[in-house]
């Protein structure tokens, strides 16, 4: 067994799994990370590119350049133009980004479930003073990015962003092993919840998605493009932003600095698509949700 197999064994046992990915400093480390992948010098670009192959299973074939300035420039790449093909039947909902799917299903009244016996409620996701009723007894998709999938995230359908708020808080890690330990794990992670409609005169027309992209250690940094403001640890600005921003269907709307989670929270008269289960890959405009009403 190579020295690579020998360190991904050890990784994979659960307690020094969650021991070296939340026990350290994660907020020290994850603003170290943010810094250090930013450094333009050739040498710490190639090393540091180098090692994150070496232990993942980076694949920089469908990048839009392949001369990168530094990591975080790797790590935000864009793709090539048509290497993600969008659904376009207007009652569809795509998936926003290149992900795993974790856990998903109708949610129970206000409860969403991060993992099997652990529960959240949308109070606790979006905010006390956020009305819930669009999404009340509706359907969920948990959405986690893998450090070396494509990190930008894109508009499910055309729509129009209403709102978006901002919550500051701790940058725990959103792999599985840590989502069966720590109760309410995402609603204590930085994160932002996006509210949008769907515009267009098509059978889910004025139907309200919320979009809830959730950062984490290594990650705690979210960039909307139609938000002049980089969300991150230290920021200290306005929480909530009151817009009104059409985006087609597949256009980009921001991005990560690593990867992390999206949780999609779509209301009544949305079912998930049939394909959809717990590990599977989608991609980008994949379908996702379909409307029935």
């Amino acid at each position: 067994m190579s020295l690579r197999q020998q360190i991904q064994q050890i990784l994979k046992q659960e307690d020094i799994n969650f021991l070296l990915t939340n026990r350290l400093p994660r907020r020290w480390l994850t603003q170290f990370t943010g810094w250090f992948s930013k450094i333009e010098h050739p040498s710490v670009r190639d090393f540091s590119i180098a090692m994150w192959k070496y232990f993942s299973n980076l694949d920089l074939s469908e990048a839009k350049k392949s001369d990168f300035k530094s990591m975080h420039d790797c790590f935000t790449r864009e793709l090539k133009e048509g290497a993600r093909q969008v659904d376009m039947d207007p009652a569809v909902m795509v998936s926003p980004a290149d992900a795993i799917v974790g856990a998903s299903g109708r949610i129970d009244g206000t409860l969403v479930f991060q993992a099997k016996g652990f529960p959240y409620s949308l109070e606790d996701l979006l905010g006390e003073e956020e009305n819930i009723e669009d999404w009340k007894d509706g359907y969920f998709v948990t959405l986690r990015l893998t450090s070396s999938m494509y990190h930008r995230f894109h508009a499910p359908y055309d729509c129009t962003v209403e709102k978006v708020r901002y919550f500051s808080g701790d940058t725990w890690n959103v792999n599985p092993i840590a989502l069966r330990r720590i109760e309410k794990l995402f609603c204590k992670n930085e994160r932002a919840f996006i509210r949008t409609r769907f515009e267009g005169t098509g059978p889910c027309a004025k139907q309200r998605v919320a979009l809830v992209p959730v950062a984490a250690i290594l990650v705690a940094s979210i960039r909307l493009h139609f938000l002049d403001v980089l969300f991150h640890l230290k920021y200290s600005g306005p929480k909530t932003f009151s817009c009104e921003t059409p985006f087609a269907k597949g256009q980009e709307m921001g991005w990560f600095q690593h990867g992390s989670t999206i949780i999609v929270l779509a209301g009544k008269g949305f079912t998930l698509c049939n394909n959809l289960h717990q590990g599977s890959e989608v991609r980008m405009g994949q379908a996702l949700m379909r409307w029935h009403g």
